[in-house]
């Protein structure tokens, strides 16, 4: 049965959590017995339940190594895990610079058998993880299946799916006189106006001092603001000059501005380098904060974070494209299984990578979208906004946004905080103009496409 943070588990008995092994090496493997089976040809509660394993799990997750927030726990889920595999031990870490570290242990090529997929190149996929399945044979199991897949092969799975909106405090918002969610840049701007005048909560909340928070406003600049699902993946590498002004509230212009004017404007908190990204969700939940530009997966932490969670709310992010608004959904981390573990620990990844899809309510406890294919169990809902997905980069430039952003240095998509904290910089001290940003961004982005001899159309 699944688990719903309502659900009282027992705590008698939960296995420790410890720090993380490391996968092993594929240098003098044992041969094995065991054979390792795709995710589809797995059965729940049936295979490998005779198995005795240790596994490691690194993740993002520092949340879940509590109770603080009133979450589903990993000991809770651990122990719900256990009832099916008692045999199978998982030891979990969890790291706050997760999307750095998680590079480094693969780099160091002694990483953990089950690890969230950083951003590494698709054709490297292969080099660090084993395979779920085929592609066809992964799509009818999996949504978002496409993310981490190369060459025909899956090797990812996703843990949740979110959406990318805006969490906010509806009691700030009603007692500032906003009757309605904004979804538009200007009417953004007047609802922070108006709880700036009207409350004594901060109107935005930016996070600078995170850092890695910074890098959220990443992912509005496509399907969001252009209402196009091949913008991010496909047009966005080929465009010339993407940052310029489109003179209609839409494209990325339009998503970074709405933070430089808010900053400039005095919308935010009165010093952002003393951001706090745990003590932020208790404020939010407590009215201190009226809103804050982050993923849904960032909603049920704020729900959970003190005695208010009916007061914490998700509103679209406020771009309209021609009278209709769009939310990018697409997966959070996925969950990766080290080509180098033995076949013992492969096989138990894959029973828990399973077990944590389809058993274990981890998506919509966390208030996500569903993982399993044609499942619509979810708690969220965007009343007439239109969700699109990412399509895919164009076969031959799976890698070609990254290289981009290596030339350009602006690592859009890809964790790319330090830019978006300079707008946060520049708007404060008042020494740079929001144009004068974007120009050059575009100049960095059109040398970058010049260096990496990409086709540009206008």
């Amino acid at each position: 049965m699944k688990m719903r943070r309502i659900l009282a588990l027992s705590l008698a008995g939960l296995m420790a959590v410890m720090t993380a092994g490391c996968g092993s090496s594929d240098n003098g493997k044992k041969a094995s017995s065991v054979e390792v089976k795709e995710y589809a040809d797995v059965t729940l509660g049936e295979d490998y339940t005779d198995l005795t394993a240790t596994i490691s799990m690194f993740n993002n997750r520092t949340d879940l190594d509590s109770d603080e927030y009133g979450g589903v726990t990993w000991k809770e889920y651990l122990a719900e895990f256990n009832k099916m595999y008692p045999n199978i031990t998982v030891n979990i870490t969890t790291d706050t610079n997760y999307a750095e570290d998680a590079l480094t242990h693969l780099q160091s090529g002694n990483y953990e058998t089950v690890i969230l997929i950083p951003a590494v190149d698709k054709a490297d996929l292969s080099t660090y993880f084993l395979p779920f399945g085929d592609l066809d044979t992964m799509n009818k199991e999996i949504n978002y299946a496409t993310v981490w897949e190369y060459e025909g092969k899956v090797y990812g799975v996703p843990t949740t799916a979110t959406t990318q909106g805006i969490v906010y405090n509806k009691k700030v918002f009603e007692e500032a006189g906003v009757t309605e969610l904004p979804t538009t840049p200007d009417e953004f701007l007047e609802a922070l106006q108006q709880i700036k005048d009207n409350t004594d909560a901060i109107p935005l909340y930016t996070n600078y001092a995170a850092g890695w928070t910074m890098g959220a406003w990443d992912s509005y600049i496509g399907c969001n603001a252009t209402g196009d699902s091949t913008y991010a993946n496909q047009k966005l590498l080929h465009t010339q000059d993407p940052f310029q002004n489109y003179g209609d509230d839409t494209h990325p212009y339009a998503v970074y501005k709405i933070l430089y004017d808010a900053v400039a404007s005095g919308l935010t908190e009165e010093d952002y380098t003393t951001t706090d990204w745990e003590g932020c969700k208790g404020m939010l939940n407590n009215g201190e904060i009226g809103c804050m530009v982050l993923g849904s997966w960032a909603y049920p932490q704020m729900e959970a974070a003190g005695d208010h969670a009916e007061d914490v709310g998700y509103m679209a992010f406020p771009i309209s494209v021609d009278g209709t608004q769009y939310a990018l959904s697409g997966p959070d981390y996925s969950f990766g299984i080290n080509v180098n573990a033995t076949a013992e620990e492969q096989a138990a990844a894959m029973v828990f990578v399973k077990w944590m899809t389809e058993e274990s309510g981890f998506t919509y406890n966390e208030d996500g979208l569903p993982i399993v294919a044609g499942s619509n169990e979810t708690k969220l809902s965007f009343d007439g906004v239109t969700f699109l997905q990412d399509e895919p980069a164009l076969a031959g430039e799976e890698d070609l946004l990254n290289e981009l952003n290596s030339e350009s240095e602006l690592n859009v998509n890809g964790g790319g905080d330090r830019k978006v904290q300079e707008i946060i910089e520049h708007a404060s001290n008042g020494d740079m103009t929001f144009d004068e940003i974007m120009n050059q961004w575009n100049q960095a982005w059109s040398d970058a496409q010049a260096a990496c001899g990409v086709e540009v159309t206008e």
